[in-house]
């Protein structure tokens, strides 16, 4: 009786590590009850045709834009920004408070929710990349398989490099389980219920398939009329991010795929061409931009993230009717005013008069402006992270003057001045630079967290802003553990082999 317990409950489970089945969310005609079947050798395959195997390819990208947007866009800002000291939380949920005093708990309705949408995402991109090669149709050429399965890999690398960075230890998911029977249950069982695996195992993973990306070909070149794809500038952009990193850190690597990236792209001319609105506020006044590397477009409409942070200019009857996701900070605000920061900070943070007061009096309440219409793109990564990423790398190798001269690029198209030669004589006041040049330039793009945890001064800049900051709510004390979420209690309740991050 156990034994067809297991086989029902971990039937069951099918559903969630294969998020990405088109039965569930049908992008087309086409659902896992008419495709794939036997091929002529009598061997049974997932996808027949091309036209069965691009139905999954498009929906690898398609939840990007929709069904796991929440997780991958919003909540995201909310661990890396209201979780950091940019932004308070802006609705009164519990679950947003949580994260802004680093009271998070692993019955975190929003956390368990992000941890299901990542995995959907790395299932759609195993679809791709584990049954590619199989699909017998002539049609789906070489090139194409080679190209799409590289794609996949790239995403699938994006994807647990933000894990990774969320929650440490996660389960490397990389094939697709098979139907579950009494006879196979011992040994799919550990395929549904994956223990977690060691940072450094997952960093591994993630390293080698971009190099297998880059080594074997296929990702496509950057496309300048269409960011929206996982081309190879993305995943160099990927490696030079993932080399800053302590477990696997190399400046010199850093430098390299910086460089690589550099060559693709270029930094737009005004900052402002990144996020305004054409003249009469009928559409973006640019997308795919020559700075962007990834970015998902919404050229019909559609980024409802808009609704969530602000207004959408582009309709003439939204207005600040509630608190949204998001509320600038003081403490950023400060930072705008200390660097006399006027250019970036007017396309970052908006004020309207609203009916309520949580954080600020109700006259002139500030809101997140990045994202200020159903048509505005969600840019993922530009050239601007990667530089100052760089200069971060030339820092820490000592040398500060190419570094400044990084810095000074993007602060000249801030219309700042050049940084003192006081602070470029200094490595220490050289590694402040850059990281505020970071928080200035790249406010409500996924950065910030990650930047202060990764440059180790999350602790002397988180758990002194109470102090600073007399909007913040009170805050907990930000310990080694507290810099990774915890895992959802409702995974651990669900998979035995799952346990949760010290701290927790």
């Amino acid at each position: 009786m156990k034994t067809i317990n297991n086989i029902a409950f971990l039937a069951a489970l099918v559903f969630v590590l294969n998020a990405c089945s088109l039965d569930l969310d049908p992008i087309s005609d086409y659902s896992e009850l008419t495709i794939g079947g036997k091929t002529n050798t009598g061997t049974t395959v997932k996808f027949l045709t091309k036209a069965e195997m691009k139905t999954q390819y498009d929906y690898m990208y398609n939840q990007l834009a929709t069904n796991k947007l929440e997780a991958w866009v919003l909540d995201y800002l909310i661990y890396s920004d209201t979780h950091a000291d940019n932004s308070y939380r802006g609705a009164t949920d519990l679950e947003l408070t949580q994260l802004e005093q680093q009271r998070q708990d692993g019955n975190n309705k929003n956390i368990n929710r992000d941890w299901n949408s990542y995995f959907g995402i790395v299932s759609a991109a195993n679809s791709v990349i584990v049954n590619i090669d199989s699909v017998p149709d002539l049609a789906l050429t070489a090139a194409e398989r080679k190209q799409w399965k590289a794609e996949a890999l790239i995403l699938r690398s994006m994807i647990y490099f933000d894990m990774v960075r969320l929650w440490g230890e996660v389960p490397l998911i990389l094939t697709e389980p098979p139907a579950i029977t009494a006879a196979n249950i011992e040994v799919v069982y550990p395929l549904y219920y994956p223990k977690r695996n060691s940072i450094a195992e997952v960093y591994a993973q993630i390293i080698k398939d971009l190099n297998t990306v880059l080594e074997a070909g296929g990702a496509p070149v950057i496309d300048n009329t269409n960011k929206f794809k996982f081309s190879k500038t993305v995943a160099n952009a990927l490696l030079a991010k993932i080399y800053a990193e302590k477990p696997v850190r190399d400046y010199a690597k850093v430098v390299q795929y910086s460089d690589e990236v550099a060559k693709d792209v270029t930094l737009v001319a005004a900052y402002g061409d990144l996020f305004n609105m054409n003249s009469n506020n009928t559409d973006v006044k640019n997308r795919n931009t020559s700075e962007s590397i990834f970015e998902i477009t919404f050229s019909g409409g559609g980024n409802w993230i808009t609704w969530m942070c602000g207004i959408d200019l582009a309709s003439a009857n939204s207005k600040y009717d509630w608190a949204k996701w998001f509320t600038p900070s003081r403490d950023l605000s400060a930072a705008f005013a200390a660097a006399g920061d006027t250019e970036r900070k007017v396309q970052t943070i908006v004020n309207a008069d609203v009916v309520w007061s949580n954080h600020y009096p109700s006259k002139g309440y500030p809101f997140m402006y990045k994202y200020r219409s159903k048509f505005h793109s969600v840019i993922k990564i530009r050239l601007a992270d990667l530089l100052l990423l760089k200069a971060e790398a030339l820092v820490e190798q000592g040398n500060l003057t190419d570094a400044a001269t990084i810095v000074n690029v993007i602060r000249k198209r801030a219309k700042l001045t050049d940084l003192a030669a006081t602070t470029v004589a200094s490595k220490i006041l050289m590694q402040d630079a850059v990281l505020n040049e970071r928080r200035l330039e790249l406010a409500f793009e996924g950065q910030r967290w990650f930047d202060l945890v990764r440059t180790g001064k999350v602790f002397s800049v988180m758990n002194t802003l109470n102090k600073r900051d007399v909007g913040r709510l009170p805050m907990k004390v930000i310990t080694e553990e507290k810099t990774l979420m915890p895992v959802p209690q409702a995974q651990i309740d669900k998979n035995p082999s799952m346990i949760q991050n010290p701290g927790y």
